[in-house]
């Protein structure tokens, strides 16, 4: 799973291996994902990529194949944020936001595909709320994980047949690392016990991931109780 060394990510991480599986975790921070793999238990194991970087993409790729073999659950958790007026955006951040945010998990979900397919696995992708509805200042953003939506409502259709089941998640706002940066920019105070809490995302996953295979949980939005806080 992407993403996995901090925030929603790391959550997912440790509940899965909690319930049993073991993790493959992967992010860019080695001191943070060494952590989340020793919180997560002596079967886990852990691989350092860039997914801003095509060859790093490909090399995590080669070691999931080659060192995991088999692969029943896909977790797309990894993500980065960019806030600015439409008319000052650059178009650095808007290709940085979409070889993130909608390249990397295409790229990951149709290499790793086969190994799915033979496994009946599961593919759920952490996306956001501000797919559903964007915001000022959040456009860049907001169009990166609208893409991600599409890809995965296409892909549900094409790998059902196979017994392959989709999951996208969108999340208002939870309290991460990334939200804390969201909340600065934004200059208002953070108070993360009034958002989502990662955990409560994880339990929510756990669940859906378990669920009967004559079932299929398509989209699953959650949002803070305080109004105050949504996105």
């Amino acid at each position: 799973m992407t993403g996995a060394s901090s925030g929603i990510g790391r959550a997912i991480a440790e509940a899965l291996a909690a319930d049993g599986v073991q993790v493959c975790l992967t992010g860019r921070n080695t001191k943070r994902l060494t952590d989340a793999a020793t919180r997560c238990g002596a079967g886990a194991i852990w691989h350092a990529a860039d997914l801003a970087d095509e060859a790093s993409t490909q090399n995590l790729v080669e070691f999931v194949r080659e060192t995991v073999g088999r692969l029943d659950i896909l977790v797309h958790s990894a993500g980065i944020f960019h806030m600015s007026k439409s008319e000052d955006a650059a178009t650095v951040d808007f290709d940085q936001l979409f070889h993130v945010n909608t390249r990397a998990p295409f790229i990951l979900t149709r290499e790793l595909l086969p190994l799915l397919r033979g496994s009946k696995g599961q593919i759920v992708f952490i996306n956001s709320s501000a797919a559903l509805h964007a915001g000022p200042y959040t456009g860049l953003y907001a169009a990166s994980k609208s893409a991600l939506k599409s890809l995965a409502d296409s892909l549900r259709i094409e790998v059902n047949p196979d017994e392959v089941r989709v999951i996208s998640i969108f999340p208002g706002r939870t309290a991460t690392p990334m939200q804390a940066q969201i909340h600065a920019l934004e200059g208002r105070p953070y108070y993360p016990d009034q958002l989502i809490q990662p955990a409560d995302i994880a339990a929510m996953i756990i669940g859906i991931l378990r669920l009967p295979r004559t079932a299929q949980v398509r989209d699953l939005v959650l949002a803070p109780t305080r109004r105050t806080a949504d996105i």
